[in-house]
């Protein structure tokens, strides 16, 4: 059955091959993202999801023709590399108005059409690293993190009109996130270790996993009838991480994160 399907952040990597793939696969896909992108697949909305009177715009713009909103994948984001001390307030805030509010601003335009048909399906795209405080990626550890706590608040308030949210973690994925994220200065005493661990994460994102294998996971996630409130995709070194930090002391978790980011 054809649904009608919102995806954030369509202008390329895992947006832009979502939003195609459940295109070519017949569904009525509309892409939010800033700037138009052409595809016989998917319409584009130019949207901005940090600006509220944007998104209740395009989502007006998408229910003149639909009488329904089944699903929004809300996949737009940033990223954000350099110590903790060295942020700045600009960029913090910057980082969390696309990661957090931006993703709460969709949800609350479209809940109103999912509440009226009584079904809705939400996808808010996390990071594995969203489980753990990544060194150098401390603020976007926080602003998935924050986003992996509304989601789960939010579970308990939607599901008596059989509306359904998780989040979505993702390993490294093979897209071009290294030209898009945020750079903060780093100062003298980091540099050294943070140019190996910049060197590190860019690899780890050049033999990710491809885009195409994500977007086949969703399609089994929207298959389902109930949810979990956390998915985790991607290779097995990354996805270990999280039980190990569960059961392992902080100590010895750390020390192997240490050994993984070549810290020690």
């Amino acid at each position: 059955m054809s649904k009608t399907i919102i995806i954030t952040g369509t202008s390329s990597g895992i947006g832009f091959v979502l939003a195609e793939y459940f295109g070519k696969k017949g569904h009525k896909v509309y892409g939010l993202s800033r700037k138009h992108t052409e595809s016989l697949h998917f319409r584009s909305i130019p949207t901005d999801v940090t600006d509220n009177d944007a998104v209740q715009h395009a989502v007006a713009e998408v229910l003149k023709t639909e009488t329904k909103i089944d699903v929004l994948i809300n996949n737009a984001g940033m990223g954000m590399v350099g110590a903790v001390e060295d942020s700045s307030k600009e960029d913090i805030l910057k980082l969390f108005n696309l990661n957090l509010v931006g993703a709460v601003q969709m949800m609350s335009a479209v809940m109103p059409k999912m509440r009226e048909n009584q079904f809705g399906q939400i996808i808010n795209v996390s990071s594995i690293g969203s489980e753990m405080g990544l060194p150098f990626r401390g603020f976007y550890s926080a602003s998935k993190s924050a986003l992996d706590k509304v989601t789960e608040a939010m579970r308990y308030e939607v599901y008596p009109w059989n509306i359904h949210v998780c989040s979505l973690h993702l390993g490294d994925i093979k897209t071009n996130i290294a030209e898009n994220r945020v750079r903060t200065k780093v100062s003298e005493p980091y540099k050294n270790v943070f140019d190996k661990v910049y060197a590190l994460m860019n690899s780890h994102v050049g033999n990710g996993t491809e885009p195409l294998e994500v977007a086949e996971y969703v399609d089994q996630l929207l298959a389902k009838n109930k949810w979990k409130a956390h998915y985790y995709f991607g290779k097995f070194g990354q996805k270990i991480g999280v039980p190990l930090k569960w059961i392992l002391p902080q100590g010895t978790y750390e020390n192997l994160m240490k050994k993984y980011n070549k810290l020690a």
